[in-house]
């Protein structure tokens, strides 16, 4: 696992750049604020039901939830199932709030 910070991530964002980008908080929370990522709850991930992630176990797959903590046991989780190449969102969607808006 890898980290990107939310300036990164917008501004690769902002440049059109194609992502692979999974929010694994709960539907209420990806309904009330995300930004544009597949919704996978961390809870699909541990129990190994998250299926729909498989074609992208060898391309670069960004995580992210609340405050950075669930998408880092997302990422781990992933690490352990043969995805080579996940990134935790640091500071999660707090932060994203906070600094970009």
């Amino acid at each position: 696992m890898q980290t990107i910070t939310a300036e990164e991530l917008k501004a690769r964002l902002d440049a059109g750049e194609k992502l692979n980008i999974v929010d694994v908080r709960e539907p209420h929370e990806h309904a009330d604020f995300n930004i544009g990522g597949t919704l996978v709850p961390l809870g699909k991930i541990q129990t190994m039901q998250a299926d729909e992630l498989d074609e992208f176990k060898d391309q670069e797959l960004i995580v992210y939830c609340r405050s950075g903590n669930r998408s880092g046991q997302a990422c781990l989780i992933l690490d352990t199932l043969g995805f080579t190449n996940t990134k935790n969102l640091v500071g999660g969607m707090l932060y994203w709030q906070e600094k970009i808006g």
